[in-house]
């Protein structure tokens, strides 16, 4: 069996975008006919330009190959151009192909591919959710509502979740780590104290942010938030300075969690060894893929720490995210989004039942791609898949972040 062939489906989620503005998919298939289908996550260029990357890797590295061979492929990709080290648009690239070949592997085999990954070790796989807009919510508003956010995890707790994720603390800038304004920490509190009175003990708060914050900036913002016991304190400095992030984690007494923007284990085992994080949350359609965060959640176990899939992106990535959750012993949670074009673009083929997933025996990942659909929804802006703000935090008449991919654009 030979990888022969690549297409790549650039797919827009409807308005308002959650899980991103575009979702790129890859669809691989062998010499005999069977196909594979994964995502890249959150590409650093535009998806044109992302589709000629994910070319050139698959025809460089891959086409030809065996899908067995990943070890093999990875290191290729990992090693090429003289760099054995981390591009996050050349690993973003790979992890859909690898993902893709897992699919393959799976289906040749007639089993699923958390079987190839050493068995099932969790049957059910405890889901978390973000707290978006619901019907009849002022989507603008909602962002910096605590009484919203308040509503919304109420009702994700009524469907069964035991986790619900928010993010009120300012902007994500350009420009590095800042100081939080007093307002934003001010809301934030206001976010953490109307969210645990309206789930009391029967739902964890994973506090988000997005590496926004100087070091001093982070302890200060952390230590208002600890009353409320929030089960993380999410990237709160730029995730690659490895020892500043270590002394947030031992100036605040919440479990500092990061892993979203980091690729392969040359990115994790630092965060490891510093003690800087005990939650990983890799996003497979970046991080190197499924055997690689294997590897990563291997050494996670030595450190006593625990994984937590993050999902910013498409229904593949969320299926590849759920087959390693389901084969790993120090799962944590494994993030999930809930949108009609999510579900109908794999057909209803996996879901969240009373806050958890149970994946099925069905072959590779599982999942069937409804193609004419993803194909059906072309990306036609220019913007990127996340971005953040040129301007700096406003403290003069404070910030209102607008999460995920706002409506419109």
């Amino acid at each position: 069996m030979k990888l022969r062939d690549l297409d790549v489906i650039v797919t827009a989620p409807p308005a308002p975008g959650w899980g991103g503005r575009y979702w790129i998919l890859v669809k691989l298939t062998t010499d005999d006919g069977i196909t594979g289908w994964g995502e890249c996550y959150a590409a650093t260029v535009g998806p044109e330009t992302m589709r000629a990357v994910i070319t050139d890797v698959f025809a460089r590295h891959m086409q030809g190959e065996n899908p067995e061979n990943i070890e093999m492929m990875f290191r290729r990709a990992y090693s090429s151009g003289f760099t054995q080290r981390p591009d996050p648009t050349v690993m973003g690239a790979f992890s859909g192909l690898e993902i893709a070949c897992w699919d393959i592997l799976g289906k040749a085999r007639n089993r699923p591919v958390y079987a190839l990954l050493g068995g099932m070790m969790n049957p059910r796989v405890r889901a978390y959710t973000y707290l978006y807009p619901q019907e009849g919510d002022d989507i603008s508003a909602f962002w910096t509502s605590p009484e919203m956010a308040a509503d919304c995890a109420a009702q994700m707790v009524q469907q069964g979740y035991t986790a619900v994720k928010f993010d009120p603390a300012g902007p994500y800038t350009l420009r590095g780590g800042h100081m939080p304004a007093m307002q934003d920490i001010t809301l934030s509190v206001a976010f953490c104290r109307a969210v645990r009175e309206a789930v009391g003990d029967q739902a964890d708060l994973l506090f988000g942010t997005h590496g926004q914050f100087s070091t001093a900036g982070a302890i200060r913002l952390g230590r208002a938030l600890e009353p409320y016991q929030p089960l993380w304190f999410e990237e709160p400095i730029p995730p690659d300075n490895v020892g500043e992030m270590a002394r947030v984690a031992q100036a605040v007494g919440i479990p500092i969690a990061t892993g979203e923007r980091l690729t392969t284990k040359a990115e994790f085992a630092p965060l490891l060894r510093a003690g800087a994080a005990s939650i990983l949350q890799p996003a497979l359609g970046r991080a190197g893929g499924i055997w690689e965060m294997k590897k990563v959640a291997a050494m996670a176990e030595v450190y006593n720490a625990q994984m937590a899939p993050h999902l910013y992106a498409g229904p593949v990535e969320w299926a590849a995210n759920l087959h390693l959750a389901a084969s790993i012993p120090n799962l944590l949670m494994a993030e999930t989004i809930e949108t009609p074009f999510h579900d109908a673009l794999i057909k209803g083929s996996i879901r969240v039942d009373q806050g958890f997933v149970a994946l099925s025996d069905a072959p590779g990942l599982g999942i069937e791609i409804d193609e004419e659909l993803a194909r059906a929804h072309p990306f036609t802006g220019d913007h990127l898949h996340l971005e953040m703000q040129e301007a700096p935090c406003d403290y003069a008449n404070g910030n209102a972040f607008q999460g995920g991919a706002p409506t419109g654009t």
